[in-house]
Parts: C-alpha cells; structure tokens; sequence
C-alpha cells in the first residue's frame, strides 16, 4: 500500500491546524478566508504613480500606490508581522508596473532588465528571516522573464539609525555615506543596454533612493528609474 493517502491526510491535518493557529485574513484590509481579497487587489492593479520626493533623486520615482489603508497594512504585515506570502503579491503588482512604465515609454528600451533591492541593514533583514524587498524583487523577475535578473548590490552600515520617524534632512544626513556596496558591480548591471530598476517598499523625503542612486553611479551603475510599492 502506497503512502500517498496518508502523507496527503497528514499534510491537510497540518493545514487545517495552521490555519486556526494563524487564520487566513486578508494582508490588506483583514478579511478572513483569503489573503489577498479583490477590493485590495484592485488597488495593486491601478497604474503606477509618479513620485515627487522632498530629497532630489537622480530618477524618476514611481509607486504602486499610495501608503495609506490596506496598501500600508499589507505592507507592514511583510515587513514585520511574517507575512511572505505577500512577496507573491507584490511581486506580481511589481511586475505589472515595470511593463507598465515600458509601455507607457516611461522605461527605456534595453536588452536586459537589473533589479537592485534598496539597502537595507543587516540586522533587520536577520530579524525578518531575509529581505521583503528581495523577496518581491524575485517574484517580479521571475515573471518578467529570463532577461530580467535581481543583484542585491546594496546594503546599509550598521552604524545608521532607524529612518522611523527622522525628517528629509535628518534622513539625508543619516544616511550620508552609510550606504555600502556589497560586491563589485557585475558585466550585466554595467552593461549598455541595461535598463536599471532601483526597488524599495516605501519611499518617504527620498532620502533612501537619493543615496542608494548616488552610491550606484559611483560604481558605474546608472539607475533608469526608482519603484517603490507604496509612496508616502
């Protein structure tokens, strides 16, 4: 006798129990039994917003939308509440927007598409069991095709403070060199013909994406555009 119905009964056990460990809600607006309703979908869906940020950034900026409501909920629960499942979200909205932006002329043409995670500190992403940003980096580009690829390039020196709560000016100054690279840039980010993509999950002053851009070009990765999922 095959194994195959009880393995499958034990897997549905563990599923029914997880489920009532940790109920099935909504990431965005909290409604139970899915976790990712339509009404929140919708607004993943919408076309992607240009950004206006206090602190000068050397791209043009772009949001999936606006970080308030369940945009701001689904965020928080990816970031700090455990809630991965969400990168497959985002990742999928993520995706939707770059093809958007090309096909609004917004991305320029290339051979190739970077996606570089915005820095993050070593510690937070331990804490989280890895980088959020990453991990919707990779659900994009793995939609997106076998000439997109993700580099995490970046990272933030453990000396900065948390950016909660700093204004554009104290954000800036904060992060004034604190940003590292944390390999040489490779052939494919440098590359003519790459159209580069600067990804974080919120964009606040700009202070972030300002810093991480500048960094970049300093080892010759010329950023074509910042996308964040939501915007301040």
């Amino acid at each position: 006798m095959g194994l195959g119905g009880p393995v499958r009964a034990l897997r549905e056990v563990a599923a029914a129990v997880g489920d009532l460990a940790v109920p099935l809600v909504c990431g965005g607006c909290g409604r139970p039994g899915t976790s990712w309703c339509e009404a929140c979908a919708d607004r993943l869906r919408d076309a992607p917003r240009v950004l206006t940020p206090r602190v000068e950034v050397d791209a043009p900026a772009w949001a999936l939308g606006r970080y308030d409501g369940p945009l701001r909920a689904a965020v928080l629960a990816l970031k700090e509440h455990g809630r991965r499942d969400l990168a497959q979200t985002f990742g999928e909205g993520l995706a939707g927007a770059l093809m958007t932006l090309a096909q609004w002329g917004d991305l320029p043409v290339g051979r190739r598409l970077a996606v570089i995670p915005a820095p993050t500190r070593r510690s937070a992403a331990r804490r989280r069991g890895g980088d959020p940003v990453t991990a919707v980096a990779r659900v994009a580009v793995g939609l997106l095709g076998p000439r997109a690829a993700v580099l995490p390039l970046l990272a933030t020196a453990g000396l900065t403070r948390d950016s909660a709560g700093l204004g554009a000016g104290a954000r800036a100054s904060n992060l004034a060199g604190a940003i590292e690279m944390t390999r040489p840039a490779p052939a494919a980010a440098t590359a003519a013909g790459t159209v580069v993509v600067l990804v974080d999950d919120v964009l606040t002053t700009g202070a972030t994406a300002a810093a991480s851009t500048r960094r970049l070009a300093r080892a010759g990765v010329g950023v074509d555009a910042v996308v964040v999922l939501a915007g301040a």
